[in-house]
């Protein structure tokens, strides 16, 4: 007889075991788990739900969460609710498992109000965007089963920095900006409040949150690049190594959309990717953008790869 409940104390183990059998893609290390599940601050074992078998063996998991913590000022987003992963033994599929524990998963979510429920696009501790088609097919199809429906497909893109060279076509528009009075420079510590306002306030409290965090645990400040205009005004950053401390991990990434067009985020990247190459790093790698985005393009022309794509899904609350 199979067992529901909620995540108890010493259910880590076989979670992450079952996990790293199932999600093969997508692994983690226990300390991994700890961090970015146990350790977030918009963890409730409530919404960790877990199926077990007559021996108490974990066979099954699906995870919820909501705001507890604002990402930013005081907003707790009270409409939306995650799914931000789920899996289920291989023994066990096709017997209602993973329905049962995502009907409850739901429930959860719903009955703390939230109208909306996404996979997988939590901030700030996603695993993945969203699902990978190409590699859990079925879990794709599941979830379309559950009522999600696709949002949109953002991509994943590497890059080989074993032969990385800055063009001169780059060189020669980096020193035309600085010519203009634009700088480009390594930031400071004068420097991190306006970085973070800008990365929060411009683009995404979660990159704010990145840099803030990465700094305290242990982000050298030359691992951030920014960007001034002839004024002085903050323009662009770039930086690596921000999330989780992987060197090779690259982003957040952005130039204020006023300045578009004068190929600043093109000179940040190329000197972000030079900086990588000269600490020995041989790859630089991101999870998330959009392929038709400028971003995106900017990063195909330097030679960037789609390595992954994934689904971003969302279940609408049921109309009455």
């Amino acid at each position: 007889m199979l067992t529901y409940r909620s995540y108890e104390p010493g259910d880590e183990r076989e979670l992450v075991t079952l996990w790293n059998r199932c999600l093969t893609k997508d692994p983690v290390t226990p300390t991994r788990f700890r961090n970015l599940v146990l350790l977030d601050a918009n963890f409730d074992p409530q919404g960790l739900r877990v199926a077990s078998d007559e021996t108490g063996r974990v066979i099954g998991c699906v995870y919820a969460v909501r705001r507890l913590l604002p990402m930013h000022g005081t907003e707790l987003e009270p409409d939306n609710g995650w799914i931000p992963f789920f899996f289920v033994a291989p023994e066990h599929r096709r017997q209602g498992v993973a329905s049962r524990l995502m009907s409850e998963a739901v429930a959860f979510l719903r009955e703390q109000g939230r109208k909306n429920i996404f996979f997988a696009s939590y901030a700030p501790n996603y695993i993945v965007p969203g699902i990978d088609e190409k590699n859990y097919q079925a879990g794709y199809a599941f979830l379309q089963s559950q009522g999600f429906a696709r949002l949109y497909s953002p991509i994943a893109m590497d890059y080989s920095l074993v032969d990385h060279d800055t063009p001169v076509d780059v060189e020669q528009l980096k020193q035309q900006r600085l010519d203009e009075g634009y700088s480009f420079d390594t930031a400071k510590d004068g420097d991190l409040y306006e970085v973070i306002q800008f990365a929060t306030n411009v683009f995404n409290p979660d990159w704010g949150r990145a840099i803030r965090e990465g700094v305290l645990q242990g982000l050298p400040l030359s691992s951030i690049l920014i960007a001034r205009d002839e004024q002085g005004k903050l323009v662009g950053f770039c930086l690596h190594g921000g999330y989780e401390g992987v060197k090779e991990r690259f982003g957040p990434f952005g130039v204020d959309p006023s300045q578009q067009g004068k190929g600043l985020g093109k000179i940040l990247l190329y000197d972000c990717l030079a900086l990588m190459r000269a600490q020995g790093l041989h790859g630089a790698w991101f999870l998330w953008t959009g392929e038709t985005t400028p971003a995106g393009y900017l990063y195909k022309r330097a030679g960037f790869s789609i390595t992954r794509s994934f689904h971003v899904m969302k279940l609408s609350q049921p109309s009455n």
